[in-house]
């Protein structure tokens, strides 16, 4: 059975970190609607009235993944692991911040003055959210991309047409996929009926779900239980991101950069934070 669109949700704009500017589909919220997954941020910089770029200085995390996807520009990184780089169009950062970690996120402009990129949290499940940290730097060069006719995926985790994503052992058994159709395309994309599925359009506009409603950037389309997915262009082309993820179904406690399964959790994170033992030794 195709999947129907449950939902559409315009982002909305809100400022993070030292003042940086957002679109936001979706936060963490108790209610957990979109199980795993907790946010879903459009970061872009490209009007030069907006000034220096301000970005995320050392900050911790305790029991989520943190994935970057950059578009244009890039963004330099450091953490409490010891590791640190650039992440560049193309690349991805995909953080397991287990049982504690501190990074830094500072955006750089690309050769045209823009920065543009994605922010994705998913959930661990209890059993995970105090395991140890780790870190997976994924440059372009090494994401495959699977063609059909029309369709162009870069497959950052999951599996298209026997192409695999580099990004692997991930509780949820994530999908995450850059999708482009041309006009005229078809995109059917098999998925486990019960998986949580979003699509991100932040190009162009397509026709999605059964009822083949069209969508525009920028709006993130939630679908309902199905076991594919199908969109299709007619005139123009399309882009998307298309998120699936096994649900955890567990409570969850979210507190800014925490999430965990219950307040005692939280509380406990914050006391750790700061006493300055919120960072185990690795």
């Amino acid at each position: 059975m195709s999947r129907s669109i449950k939902t559409i949700i315009e982002p909305q704009y809100v400022i993070e970190g030292a003042g940086v500017l957002l679109r936001r589909s979706f936060g963490p919220h108790r209610s957990n609607l979109y199980d795993p997954f907790l946010l879903f941020d459009h970061f872009a910089f490209n009007d030069p009235v907006e000034g220096p770029i301000v970005g995320f200085p050392m900050h911790p995390h305790r029991g989520i993944e943190t994935v970057t996807y950059m578009l244009e520009g890039s963004v330099h990184h450091r953490d409490s692991l010891g590791n640190a780089g650039l992440i560049g169009p193309g690349d991805v950062q995909w953080m397991t911040s287990g049982r504690g970690i501190m990074h830094e996120e500072m955006p750089r402009r690309g050769p045209n003055g823009a920065i543009a990129g994605f922010q994705l949290w998913v959930n661990l499940p209890a059993a995970l959210k105090m395991t140890k940290p780790r870190y997976q730097e994924v440059s372009a060069a090494t994401i495959p991309a699977a063609k059909r006719d029309g369709a162009t995926v870069r497959v950052v985790a999951g599996d298209v047409d026997g192409v695999r994503g580099p990004v692997a052992e991930i509780a949820a058994n994530p999908v995450y996929l850059d999708v482009t159709l041309e006009g005229q395309a078809k995109f059917v994309y098999p998925v486990p009926r019960e998986d949580q599925v979003l699509a991100y359009v932040f190009a162009g506009k397509g026709c999605f779900g059964a009822e083949g409603q069209e969508v525009e950037a920028v709006r993130l389309v939630v679908f309902d239980e199905g076991d594919r997915v199908e969109v299709q262009t007619e005139g123009g082309g399309v882009r998307f991101m298309l998120m699936a993820g096994a649900p955890f179904r567990e409570p969850i406690a979210p507190y800014g950069p925490f999430v965990m399964n219950t307040r005692q959790e939280i509380q406990q994170a914050l006391y750790e934070l700061r006493n300055g033992t919120l960072i185990k030794e690795q």
